[in-house]
């Protein structure tokens, strides 16, 4: 049977957040640690109707956990093409969005029958999901019990591709992949300020990640966010952090938000086999 799926909210110091629970059938309900999940898009795009959110959800609900997405205040759109104005921007920007996860995450965790929970995200999903742990850590509060991170952005600055990356993004592999001009811009846009692009809770790549909690990272075979995916595992590992990567043959950003090809079901059972091999409770 599908899992039972609810709209509701959370109390959180900015307002309301809007989340979706997933809660299994009573035939596949097990008592596990609740897993929130965070959806990507540029931290300027998405929702929980996303199938990037609510089908990964649904999918990872179905083996017996229940997943709780979180629709996190966006910030405004950007332009690609052309540097933000010096200064601070205007309207929502860096910590709003961490703000709404962290509360999101707390909220769960405390009403957890485990009293843990797992926290993971995709692109935009997965620097928040990260930043959020390390924040909790700086804090010295409970965080996540383990972390699933998807081909994530974590570094202000996209990290120089390895070469056997720099192949994999040659010719008409290269039309659409994301330059480090737009992904600094991006970037740039969710800070909201120059001071932001270097606080490790906007962009913890390259930052002290000591304490964070064991880590799963997958990361598309042909995405230039791949550079900042295998960086911060490397980071994670020479911090010893347990840490496992898998890179998806065959795969481009954004492959979970495409349900119906065989490598989001690829993905789905790594993560699933993840959670259940570490589980809390």
């Amino acid at each position: 049977m599908d899992p039972r799926v609810a709209n509701t909210s959370v109390d959180g110091r900015h307002g309301p957040i809007p989340v979706r629970v997933y809660t299994p059938s009573a035939a596949a309900a097990q008592r596990r640690a609740p897993f929130v999940w965070i959806h990507g898009g540029g931290f300027v795009s998405g929702g929980l109707d996303q199938p990037e959110s609510h089908a990964v959800a649904n999918a990872i609900a179905a083996t017996g956990r229940t997943v709780v997405t979180v629709d996190y205040r966006l910030v405004p759109p950007f332009n690609h093409f052309r540097r933000p104005k010096p200064g601070p921007l205007p309207g929502v920007h860096f910590p709003v969005p961490l703000d709404d996860v962290t509360d999101a995450f707390n909220s769960v965790r405390a009403q957890s029958p485990t009293g843990a929970a797992t926290l993971g995200g995709a692109s935009a999903g997965a620097c928040l999901s990260a930043a959020t742990a390390l924040r909790l850590r700086d804090q010295r509060a409970s965080g996540p019990f383990r972390l699933v991170l998807a081909y994530g952005t974590f570094h202000a600055a996209l990290p120089a591709p390895s070469p056997q990356l720099a192949a994999r993004l040659r010719g008409r592999h290269g039309i659409l992949r994301l330059r480090p001009g737009t992904v600094e811009r991006m970037n740039r846009n969710y800070a909201g300020t120059p001071e932001a692009m270097t606080n490790p809770h906007a962009f913890p790549g390259g930052s002290d990640v000591e304490g964070l909690p064991p880590t799963l990272v997958l990361d598309a075979d042909r995405d230039s966010l791949r550079a900042s995916g295998e960086a911060f595992a490397a980071e994670l590992a020479a911090a010893h952090i347990p840490v496992e990567h898998h890179v998806i043959p065959g795969t481009i950003h954004g492959f979970l938000n495409r349900p119906n090809r065989p490598h989001f079901r690829t993905a789905i059972d790594i993560i699933v086999k993840y959670l259940t091999d570490n589980a809390a409770g």
